[in-house]
C-alpha cells in the first residue's frame, strides 16, 4: 500500500519503520534536518532491547503535490500542529484514501456520525478557523488511539520505548473493508491494531491520563509517580478526572476502567515525563487545547462544571504564553521551561 506519514517523529517515525520493513511503499512528508537524515541515511528505528533497524526503501519529501495520491495518509503530527498542513494535505488524496488520525485528546471530527443533539458540532478549541475539518473531511477518517512511547533522539532516528498498540475504528462504528484494511496493513507491520466499536470510549481512556497528568506535570517539573504519590496533586487528578468522567457519560461513553485504576497504572509508570512537560522544558509550545481546553468547551456544551480543569488549563496556558514572549527575550535568560526543569532537578 502507499502510505504517507505526515511527520516523523517519535510516532510517524516509529511507524513509519515498521510498515516499511513490512513491504509497504512509505512517504515521509518532512522537513528541514529530518528531511535531509532520511534522504541520505534512511529512517533508523532503536528499540527498547537495543535491536537497531533501518528503512531505506522509504521516500522523504516535503513537496506534498510529488509524493503523490496515497492509500493511507496518516497524521503523526501534535493536535495544535495539524492546522499548518490541512490545505496541503488533499494533494495526497485520491477517490479512496483514508486518513488514520494519530492525535491525542479530543480530536476535530469528535461528533461526526456522533448522533444526538449534538452531532456534526465542531470543536472549536482544535480547529478554531474550521480549515481542518474543510480540507480533511471526516468522511474519510479511520479513528487511531496511540498507546507506545517512543522517543525522537536525532534526526532520522527514534527510539522506542515501550508498547505496540494502535487500536483504529471508524467514526460510525460500522467494521467496514477500509478500517479492516487499515488494521490488516499495521497487524502485518507488527502492531496490535484491532479495530473498535466505539473508538471515542477509547479516545476517553487515554485522554483521562492526559488531561490530568500531563498538565500538573508541566506545571510542576514532577514526574508520573512523584503527581501520584504526593496526596495533595493525586487528588487533583482525581477531581479532574471525576469531572471528565461526567462529561464523557453525557456522550454515551463507558469506561472500561475505574478511575483509581486508571491513576494506579500512570503511578506504576514511575518516574516518566510527561510529553507536555519535556515540551515545557525544551521551549517547544505544549499539547493544551485538544487535551484539556477541548474538555473544557466538551464541559460547556454538556452544561457540565469544570472548576478544577479550568483552573489547571488556566495556568497551563499562562506558561506556554510566558514561554512564547520570552523566546524574545535577551539571549542567556533561561526561558520559563528551563526555569521548571531546573526547579525539578533541585
Amino acid at each position: 500500500m502507499k502510505i504517507a506519514i505526515i511527520g516523523a517523529g517519535a510516532i510517524g517515525g516509529y511507524v513509519g519503520v515498521k510498515l516499511a520493513l513490512a513491504g509497504e511503499s512509505v512517504t515521509f512528508i518532512v522537513r528541514g534536518a529530518n528531511l535531509e537524515a532520511i534522504r541520505r541515511n534512511g529512517m533508523k528505528l532503536v528499540m527498547h532491547d537495543g535491536a537497531e533497524h533501518v528503512a531505506r526503501n522509504v521516500e522523504a519529501t516535503n513537496d506534498y503535490a510529488a509524493a503523490g495520491p496515497q492509500d493511507i495518509v496518516i497524521l503523526a503530527m501534535k493536535a495544535h500542529q495539524v492546522e499548518a498542513v490541512a490545505n496541503d494535505v488533499p494533494k495526497l488524496f485520491g477517490p479512496e484514501t483514508v486518513v488514520v488520525t494519530m492525535q491525542n485528546g479530543i480530536p476535530y471530527w469528535y461528533f461526526h456520525k456522533h448522533g444526538g443533539d449534538l452531532q456534526g458540532t465542531p470543536v472549536s478549541s482544535v480547529d478554531p478557523s474550521g480549515i481542518i475539518g474543510r480540507q480533511i473531511p471526516a468522511e474519510r477518517v479511520i479513528g487511531c488511539v496511540v498507546y507506545p512511547a517512543s522517543e525522537m533522539i536525532e534526526p532520522g532516528v527514534v527510539r522506542h520505548i515501550e508498547g505496540d498498540r494502535f487500536p483504529v475504528g471508524e467514526l460510525d462504528g460500522t467494521t467496514s473493508e477500509r478500517v479492516a484494511r487499515v488494521s490488516q496493513c499495521f497487524t502485518h507491520a507488527g502492531f496490535k491494531a484491532p479495530v473498535l466499536d466505539d473508538i471515542r470510549a477509547e479516545i476517553w481512556l487515554k485522554l483521562w491520563g492526559n488531561l490530568t497528568f500531563n498538565p500538573i506535570s508541566a506545571l510542576t517539573g514532577s514526574t508520573l509517580v512523584d503527581i501520584c504519590q504526593y496526596p495533595p496533586t493525586r487528588e487533583l487528578a482525581a477531581s479532574m478526572m471525576a469531572e471528565a468522567q461526567t462529561i464523557a457519560h453525557k456522550l454515551g461513553i463507558t469506561f472500561r476502567v475505574s478511575l483509581e485504576k486508571r491513576i494506579a497504572g500512570a503511578e506504576k509508570v514511575g518516574k516518566h515525563k510527561t510529553s507536555m512537560l519535556q515540551d515545557i522544558e525544551a521551549g517547544r509550545p505544549p499539547e493544551i487545547d485538544a487535551l484539556v481546553g477541548a474538555v473544557v468547551e466538551l464541559g460547556r456544551l454538556t452544561r457540565t462544571r469544570t472548576p478544577h480543569i479550568d483552573a489547571v488549563y488556566a495556568l497551563t496556558k499562562l506558561l506556554a504564553q510566558t514561554i512564547e514572549e520570552e523566546k524574545s527575550a535577551p539571549p542567556g535568560r533561561p526561558h520559563a521551561g528551563e526555569r521548571v526543569a531546573q526547579l525539578a532537578a533541585g
